[in-house]
């Protein structure tokens, strides 16, 4: 698939490394070298995907994360970049709204299979999917739009999944490195704490109390589960 990637990095020579790893792939990839400059580009332009570096000038990666989910009606797919490496690191990042987190320094290889698996998982399907209703919440994954009793819930695409993949077996405990295939494509044990994160801001989109979940529960020392049966209709 031929995909349009804004590539936002200040540093020119990963910059240029990227734009060629993409093009040989058969992308279309711009560049842009600061936050300004990627959220207006990303605003014009509606990429399939934004590979954004943490440390950009004037707008950091942070900050575009928040301007582009604040702004979208249908999220663009996130891939952060940064040097920066803790656990609270990769945490705020998922936290702000990006999908997958690469740190540096990162092979080439492993970063055009986590942009691969990125676009799969949001290519729009081929053919018409079924929406699915469960607990008072209802999920069509071809216009990309979730409700919770008939309300709009925003998703990140990394969110949607979760949810699509819960919805679709209400009742099925999942464990997060099932969670973690569903979102990303990749079974990375190290980055499974991700998924507490995107289960923790669904809670805060659907539940009526989040502290007192009704709708995705925890299974302790196994994952989690979407309560409530197949809605009719």
């Amino acid at each position: 698939m031929c995909a349009h990637v804004l590539v936002a990095e200040d540093d020119l020579m990963q910059a240029e490394l990227i734009r060629r790893l993409l093009v040989k792939e058969g992308h279309e990839a711009v560049v842009v070298t600061d936050g300004r400059a990627a959220i207006d580009e990303a605003r014009r332009r509606r990429p399939d995907l934004v590979v954004l570096d943490l440390m950009l000038p004037g707008v950091d990666g942070y900050g575009v994360c928040r301007v582009l989910r604040d702004d979208e009606e249908v999220p663009i797919p996130i891939l952060m970049l940064t040097a920066r490496s803790t656990e609270d690191d990769l945490l705020l990042g998922l936290d702000t709204g990006a999908d997958d987190y690469m740190t540096k320094p990162y092979s080439p290889r492993e970063l055009l299979a986590r942009i691969r698996a990125v676009l799969r998982r949001t290519a729009r399907p081929s053919e018409p999917a079924t929406v699915l209703r469960a607990g008072g919440v209802t999920v069509d994954p071809v216009r990309h739009v979730a409700t919770c009793d008939g309300a709009a819930v925003p998703c990140t695409p990394g969110e949607f999944a979760i949810l699509h993949a819960m919805v679709a077996e209400p009742g099925r405990v999942f464990t997060r490195r099932q969670l973690l295939h569903h979102t990303r494509g990749h079974d990375r044990a190290s980055t499974e704490r991700a998924i507490d994160v995107h289960i923790m801001n669904l809670r805060k989109k659907i539940e009526p109390d989040p502290r007192r979940p009704a709708r995705l529960l925890t299974v302790f020392g196994v994952g989690y589960k979407f309560a409530g049966g197949r809605d009719g209709g």
